[in-house]
Parts: structure tokens; sequence; C-alpha cells
């Protein structure tokens, strides 16, 4: 599986005034490499699925507000 989060390198101009993060990240929700919804997938509880916003535990991504690897 693709890793969640990925990186890339943001375009400095030689014009800009301002210093650029020179590494940028982001997440990639899981539910994106699904092309099909597979059979049988495991289901939170009723309320669990509320709490997650997601009824099916493998497309849970917790968000750690940048500092998971």
């Amino acid at each position: 599986m693709v890793p969640r989060w990925q990186t890339y390198s943001a375009y400095k101009s030689p014009n800009d005034p301002c210093p650029v993060l020179e590494t940028r990240r982001f997440i990639i929700p899981v539910n994106q490499f699904f092309t099909v919804q597979p059979r049988r997938l495991k289901q939170f509880a009723y309320r669990e699925a509320l709490r997650h916003g997601v009824l099916w535990p493998d497309l849970y991504s917790p968000y750690t507000g940048g500092t998971d690897s």
C-alpha cells in the first residue's frame, strides 16, 4: 500500500520575497486506493462509526496534525 503521507518540494521563484517551506506534506485518504468496495469489510458499531466519522475501520485515518510519518 502507498504511504498515507506524501511530500513534495514547492517551486520557489527567484523574485519571491517571502521564504518558502522547502518540503510540504499532505495526506492521502485510504479510500483513494479502492477502485471497488471490497465485500465483507469489518464495520464499526453504530456509535463508534459516528464518533470516527466512517463506518469501516480499514478506512479510518486519524489526523495527527502533520506529526505522523
